[in-house]
């Protein structure tokens, strides 16, 4: 299994996903590949964003290494789930899928938590630690039931 994390510029959120994701799979010695990118190119081969990188080293997971990227159409031939933290990343993503099995990958990662109040993971970028933490739990929760889906299959 194959797994993509998006989000706009692949610093905060989707780096975010990628880690906790990683972790999760390395936990469980599960054969799987994750990444992430992002749908715009702002901070293509730049690091995670720092207050990002702090919550996920306070909670155990090192994203450091990563480097942002856009996303590319040949992802969908990569991966067999692309997981997108919001609605104009879904439409963007989806804008550039070939065919109905590129866009049949691509979910709203928020889609996996019924009982959460939000469609979107917010952007954490212009606002204070709370909303990397808030970030940190959804995505964490999110990835839980991603995980679980990779231990029944």
């Amino acid at each position: 299994m194959n797994i993509l994390m998006v989000c706009l510029g692949n610093i905060c959120r989707s780096p975010m996903a990628d880690g906790l994701m990683r972790k999760k799979v390395s936990d469980h010695k599960l054969q799987a590949t994750v990444d992430s990118a992002g749908t715009a190119n702002y901070h293509v081969g730049g690091a995670p964003d720092t207050r990002m990188t702090a919550t996920a080293r306070n909670k155990g997971i090192d994203i450091s290494g990563l480097k942002a990227r856009q996303f590319e159409v040949t992802d969908f031939d990569t991966f067999d789930m692309i997981y997108v933290m919001d609605q104009s990343n879904y439409a963007n993503v989806v804008g550039l899928a070939r065919n109905e099995s590129d866009i049949q990958k691509v979910e709203l990662i928020l889609d996996l938590l019924p009982d959460v109040n939000e469609a979107e993971v917010p952007d954490p970028y212009y606002g204070g630690q709370d909303g990397f933490e808030h970030v940190y739990d959804l995505l964490d929760k999110s990835t839980d039931i991603i995980l679980n889906k990779l231990l029944n299959e």
